[in-house]
């Protein structure tokens, strides 16, 4: 916190603190080999950045012997709304007592980005504003100007460049301003660089990206797929394939279809995706008792039956199940598909 004092010849003093880390202030270090005056000048400056609120503390010290009602009025070549003070009612002071206000600013995040700081017939972009503190001492008949004080609004772009240099330097607006133009050019790449892990996750990489990824693993891009159902086909591409031609891999891959839940703690016949085995031994002498658990001729080995349990307005494409399923199954079993909706 810096601050500047401003004693004036009537009952009221004025002090002003600017609520900001003195190394982010629009000021020169070497401002101080200028005088008093210059270091007074250089500490009502209140920085902002786009999107940020910045606050400036006003101090109220009546000096006087007797108490006094005041009003604080804020004016300025700054936009009105970019200001939250109001102040309905004048209020009190007690003599010899101090109040503290805090004056909020906040500008639009898009403030270097707008169409009015692009505007091609503009020969600069404004970026510090003047602004006045007014305080007044009011009866019931009149009232009168008792203190005044002056800040600037400097607005600024953030730049964490800045952090990675000396305190003198960090206090040098120019320096300040000229990094923000490599730190604006670099962003980026930087950024990309950060989320990089996001670009090779396929449920979170760009759209044009997914081909990329689908030929890392060796999916084929099949457009009867929309891209949700592609993404996660690309993420789990290698699981389906540890176990590809077994139930549990087939389960899992119209899982990804039909988004039906897995249903691990029920039992088969349950299941919303239900893949049912018909084991028999065949002819067997000795071993088996015709009827019960084999068959004489026609029979179905390596045979299994599918059944699917959707909602009644989720629409099943029963040609896609069909392509999975001969897509996943071994190629000597057969199958029954049945989707029975609920």
């Amino acid at each position: 916190m810096t601050q500047s004092n401003y004693r004036p010849t009537l009952a009221i003093a004025i002090k002003l603190a600017s609520m900001q880390p003195p190394e982010a202030s629009d000021t020169s270090a070497l401002a101080g080999l200028a005088g008093n005056n210059a270091s007074v000048a250089i500490a009502n400056n209140l920085l902002l950045h786009p999107g940020e609120p910045g606050e400036m503390l006003v101090q109220l010290e009546n000096l006087g012997e007797r108490a006094l009602r005041w009003r604080l009025e804020i004016e300025g070549d700054f936009p009105l709304n970019w200001c939250s003070w109001q102040q309905e009612e004048p209020e009190e002071i007690g003599a010899n007592q101090k109040v503290d206000k805090a004056l909020c600013f906040q500008i639009p995040e898009d403030y270097f980005e707008s169409q009015e700081a692009l505007n091609y017939g503009r020969s600069r972009l404004k970026i510090n504003y003047e602004t006045q503190v007014y305080v007044y001492a009011e009866t019931e008949t009149a009232r009168q100007l008792v203190a005044y004080r002056v800040f600037n609004l400097c607005v600024r772009p953030p730049s964490s460049y800045l952090n990675f240099l000396p305190a003198i330097y960090r206090e040098v607006d120019f320096i300040g301003r000229f990094l923000t133009i490599f730190e604006q050019a670099f962003d980026p790449a930087v950024q990309t660089i950060d989320v990089l892990w996001a670009y090779l996750d396929p449920l979170t990489a760009p759209e044009a990206l997914l081909p990329f990824l689908a030929h890392w693993v060796a999916w084929p891009i099949d457009r009867r797929w929309d891209t949700k159902q592609q993404r996660r086909l690309i993420r789990n591409a290698v699981e389906l394939y540890r176990w590809h031609g077994t139930r549990r891999g087939l389960r899992f891959y119209l899982h990804l279809y039909t988004e039906l839940p897995l249903d691990e703690d029920l039992p088969e016949a349950e299941k919303h995706i239900s893949i049912e085995e018909i084991f028999s031994n065949g002819f067997t002498i000795g071993k088996t008792l015709i009827g019960t658990d084999s068959m004489l001729g026609g029979g179905r080995p390596f045979h299994f039956i599918v059944r699917l349990r959707p909602s009644a307005s989720k629409q099943i494409d029963e040609r896609l199940v069909r392509y999975i399923i001969e897509r996943e199954k071994p190629a000597f079993c057969t199958y029954d598909l049945l989707i029975l909706y609920n």
